[in-house]
């Protein structure tokens, strides 16, 4: 195989594989906040909304693009991902439904039902993180049966539940001030321990899970090439580790610099997390099934929509940019005319 019949399924294989890895960034925050609502006042709940409000709808986007290019690119492959995985899937639009709802009747409820509200944005948030981990989970075991395929499946839900809760602790340190930033930074060093082990029990999971994963990992010399990747995550969490007391002093003294490094050091190690991810996928877009050229469009339908994705992509990209721009610096209190 050669010329386009080669080249273009692995171009959709990337931005299907972009779009998902800034979907769990910029999603996995504010489902982070979501998941942390509980645990604030009700004035630093409508803060929390505030510092997410301008970006969420925005961040879903990226799923919806990452979804669409599963379907037209790969359409096999799209047809027994989905097939196995329908209810997580459906579990997950009902969270994520559930949040949309809540984001918009909680801020003119009256004060008795605003509460209710107020855990029913948690409740979504949680279902919604919890099932894309299932989903993560039930892919990288080739949706193998079994209680430990299950179970490693759920300790991934768990796992990018953790993860999503250090992100949103990092948004909320880097968007809010006061009472509520301290906050912030006492939730992240209390996420941070559950996040980095779930980090390294997944990876230590996923190997012992899929053969053909740890097959990848474990050959030489490919395993000393990839022992950057669990390196540089141990040097984030301990960054991380080191900073969020400091930060805490320095905030509390006036002095805010620096508030972006914690969400920053999070990202690192989404980043190097979703980087072992896709070499441990790739070619295949599903293990021990599909690759990505068995599983691709014909070439001709695939030329007609890279043309669209090259118009689309960047849109969204100039979008997500600017509405960054715009509402840049800390959020402000949430008002509605």
């Amino acid at each position: 195989m050669s010329g386009a019949a080669y080249w273009l399924p692995v171009v959709f294989a990337g931005l299907m594989a972009l779009s998902m890895l800034i979907y769990v960034v910029l999603d996995g925050y504010d489902l982070g906040v979501g998941l942390l609502l509980p645990f604030a006042s009700n004035d630093e709940k409508d803060m929390m909304i505030a510092s997410i409000g301008p970006f969420w709808d925005a961040n879903e986007t990226w799923l919806v693009l990452g979804v669409g290019l599963l379907l037209v690119g790969f359409p096999l492959a799209h047809g027994i991902i989905l097939g196995e995985l329908y209810l997580p899937v459906a579990l997950m639009l009902a969270g994520l439904i559930v949040r949309g709802v809540a984001f918009d009747f909680r801020v003119k409820a009256r004060e008795p039902h605003k509460p209710w509200w107020n855990v029913a944005f948690a409740c979504g948030s949680l279902l919604a993180a919890l099932t894309q981990g299932v989903m993560l989970g039930r892919y990288l075991t080739g949706f193998a049966d079994g209680w430990l395929a299950w179970g490693f499946a759920l300790l991934a839900g768990i796992g990018l539940a953790a993860a999503y809760t250090l992100l949103g602790a990092g948004w909320l340190i880097m968007k809010t001030s006061g009472a509520l930033q301290a906050k912030a930074v006492a939730w992240a060093r209390r996420s941070l321990a559950g996040a980095g082990l779930s980090v390294l029990l997944v990876s230590v999971a996923t190997p012992l899970a899929s053969s053909h994963i740890a097959a990848k990992w474990f050959a030489l010399p490919e395993f000393l090439l990839l022992l950057p990747l669990p390196l540089g995550c141990i040097v984030l969490f301990a960054t991380l580790w080191v900073i969020l007391p400091r930060l805490a002093v320095r905030q509390a003294a006036g002095n805010d610099n620096w508030c972006w490094a914690p969400f920053a050091c999070t990202v690192g190690v989404v980043l190097l997390s979703f980087w072992g991810l896709t070499y441990s996928v790739f070619p295949e877009v599903v293990i021990g099934r599909l690759d990505i050229w068995h599983a691709a469009s014909d070439t001709a339908a695939l030329w007609v929509i890279f043309w669209g994705a090259a118009v689309v992509l960047p849109v969204i990209l100039l979008y997500t940019a600017f509405v960054y721009r715009v509402f840049h610096g800390k959020a402000n209190a949430l008002t509605y005319q």
